[in-house]
């Protein structure tokens, strides 16, 4: 199956469990990897064919600045049916990363993986 992937979608957000966390917000960054058929767009060259990635990391930055959450693992479930929104969207990856998560240990990232399909 073709994909389209986008990477580092990075917005500022306000969730988390902890209260500092929903007060103070963070950037939470976001990817989305989603399977579709891309001969049509292929052959037409045509965007009406394919999914519109501006559009969609537009929509993606909405699901990460909109409606605190209590953890990363809705905020790619959200995502990821934004994803599905679009028909011809047959699977998606969403990866949400926490960069700033409070972890007691010095850690690069936090970051859950979730995949869902119709």
């Amino acid at each position: 199956m073709d994909r389209i992937t986008l990477t580092g979608i990075t917005g500022f957000g306000h969730h988390g469990v902890f209260e500092h966390e929903r007060r103070d917000g963070q950037q939470f960054v976001v990817d989305v990897s989603l399977a579709l058929d891309l001969a049509p767009v292929a052959a037409s060259d045509a965007l009406a064919d394919t999914v519109d990635y501006g559009v969609l990391a537009n929509a993606v930055h909405a699901d990460i600045s909109n409606d605190p959450l209590d953890t990363i693992e809705a905020l790619a479930g959200r995502i990821a049916t934004t994803c599905l929104r679009d028909p011809r969207v047959t699977e998606v990856a969403v990866t949400v990363h926490k960069p700033q998560a409070p972890v007691e240990v010095p850690v690069t990232d936090v970051a859950v993986t979730v995949i869902r399909s119709r």
